[in-house]
């Protein structure tokens, strides 16, 4: 995942530029065809001339990168009974010796043969009845597959899970709620912080912080960054206390299985301000130091920087206009500092006093990853403008049920704009530019060293713009809303580009009004190939 372990989603590939990118044209695409479209979240995948790509429903096709030619296709056969909260998504594979690895919506891990796209091994991860799904593009890390699971609305406990990349084999497991036992090859292996040290009762059995977009790896201090979902239910008076680990990053050695160092965005959050988003490995420079950090864009809208070794938190730097709930961050403490504008009690009444918040819980930024230049040591953060009104709602937990406890109204912020693609200093926190969309940006991003940084758009749009300036300086019209994840590879001494489209995800579902102001973007489902046109190659 993120073109490499760490995520930076960063090409040192120089033959496309800023300055030849006109000359950036189609060369073939794929539909993923028939009426299973909805959403394209995927990242593909190139190795050894061949393009592995996730689709929506559980789909993975294996095609030839210079034609495009269908090599193979799976599809997984998914129950009627699935629950995936934000639509039928699958974020991208892993790949292993000669397997790809992906995960399914019916919570299962498969591992195909490259080569014919034949089972060589498949593992349930848990039980879909009881609101389990997976979504996310696995990692390897030593020969180990890792992977997080998916559920949190329906008061699932969330893990992360390691397994043998060759068999399949269960080697450990972490849970990511207070109280719960992990496991290293089959016994017992300590419970996750402590027993009701942070949870009432018998609550940290349906505490939900689901690692459902999976994690990062730094290589050099050997440690799985992931980050951990909202708590359940969303209702926050019906759980006192911090919440451990939920809306959190937490930093897992591959070897133990066992917990390192946890940093808590949101403690007790009552905004569904889940902390999942990926913590990119970085280096700082500070001071004439270099810092082994990492960056992470939180849906509570701040920016964080933390050293990766501790977790100590360097910084937090708003990268949305508005954040009602907080007034900051004590960087002493490391807490952010409450404002009054949590969700009321309801008791035993029907509904409690609604609050206006934002970030709305859609957030400042989602799922979509963001991407890191190591030539300009920017950032590049897709953010959304919006808020929500929110009130809190009587419930109670029942397996396979949703376990919300709150209503909830999005609603723009601004008339000309809603997302942001945000060029964001992480030594300084500021925002060094910033390209203003008018949907919800809720496509990945991907940066080269040819100065350039490529996202999708819903009007359907893939965009490139100068990395430096943020002045856009090609796009090309796909045909349908890109939520996909940008990437590019070098064959046969040129430069390729790619990227899934298709329209979908929570927006169009969960996004109310903002829902309306998408809502003629049509579905499709299809997968574009770009390159410099011969004229320009040859000239190279």
């Amino acid at each position: 995942m993120g073109m490499g372990q760490s995520g930076q989603r960063f090409s040192p590939l120089t033959k496309i530029t800023s300055d030849n990118i006109g000359d950036l044209v189609p060369v073939w695409s794929f539909s993923f065809g028939d009426e299973k479209q909805r959403g394209q979240e995927t990242q593909p995948l190139v190795y050894n001339g061949k393009m592995f790509v996730t689709g929506s429903y559980s789909r993975i096709w294996a095609l030839d990168t210079k034609t495009g030619e269908k090599l193979w296709q799976y599809e997984a056969r998914l129950p009627d009974g699935i629950m995936p909260c934000c639509d039928v998504v699958n974020r991208g594979a892993a790949l292993y010796d000669n397997l790809v690895i992906f995960a399914t919506l019916d919570a299962k891990l498969v591992a195909l043969d490259q080569d014919t796209g034949k089972v060589v091994w498949s593992e349930k991860t848990d039980d879909y009845k009881a609101g389990y799904s997976a979504t996310a593009a696995p990692l390897i890390v030593n020969g180990l597959v890792v992977t997080g699971n998916s559920g949190g609305e329906f008061g699932i406990v969330g893990r992360v899970d390691a397994r043998d990349a060759k068999t399949g084999k269960l080697v450990w497991s972490r849970p990511t709620v207070e109280g719960n036992m992990g496991y290293l090859n089959g016994k017992e292996n300590g419970i996750t912080g402590k027993l009701n040290a942070s949870w009432q009762g018998d609550q940290w059995k349906t505490g939900g912080a689901a690692t459902w977009l999976g994690c990062t790896y730094g290589a050099d201090v050997d440690l799985i960054f992931c980050g951990t979902g909202n708590p359940a239910p969303w209702n926050s008076h019906l759980r006192p206390g911090d919440n451990l680990y939920s809306s959190s990053t937490v930093a897992i050695s591959p070897k133990t299985g066992k917990i390192v160092w946890h940093y808590q965005t949101t403690p007790h959050d009552g905004w569904d301000f889940d902390g999942v988003n990926e913590f990119i490995p970085f280096d700082l420079k500070s001071g004439g130091k270099t810092i082994k950090a990492g960056g992470k864009a939180d849906r509570n809208g701040f920016f964080y920087v933390l050293d990766r070794t501790n977790g100590k938190l360097i910084s937090a730097s708003p990268f949305v206009t508005k954040q009602s709930w907080t007034k900051g961050v004590d960087l002493k403490t490391g807490r952010p500092i409450e404002a009054d504008t949590r969700p009321g009690n309801p008791g035993s009444a029907e509904k409690g006093s609604t609050v206006f918040s934002a970030p709305s819980f859609l957030g400042g930024k989602n799922w979509m990853p963001m991407a890191y230049n190591q030539g300009t040591g920017l950032f590049y953060v897709p953010a959304n403008e919006w808020g929500m009104d929110i009130w809190n709602e009587p419930i109670t937990y029942k397996k396979g049920a949703a376990y919300l406890g709150a209503g909830f109204t999005i609603k723009p912020l601004y008339e000309d704009y809603i997302g942001a693609l945000r060029a964001m200093d992480p030594a300084t926190g500021k925002i060094v530019w910033e390209y203003k969309n008018p949907a919800p940006l809720w496509g990945g991003v991907m940066t080269t060293a040819g100065n350039l940084v490529f996202t999708g758009t819903p009007e359907g749009f893939l965009k490139a713009f100068d990395a430096k300036t943020g002045k856009e300086v090609w796009k090309f019209q796909t045909g349908s809303g890109v939520v996909g994840q940008p990437i590019t590879w070098e064959e046969g001494g040129e430069q390729y580009v790619a990227v899934a489209s298709g329209w979908g995800g929570a927006v169009p579902l969960w996004g109310g009004e903002v829902a309306k102001k998408v809502k003629s973007i049509s579905q499709g489902g299809m997968l574009w190939v770009f390159k410099l046109h011969k004229s320009q190659t040859a000239a190279k």
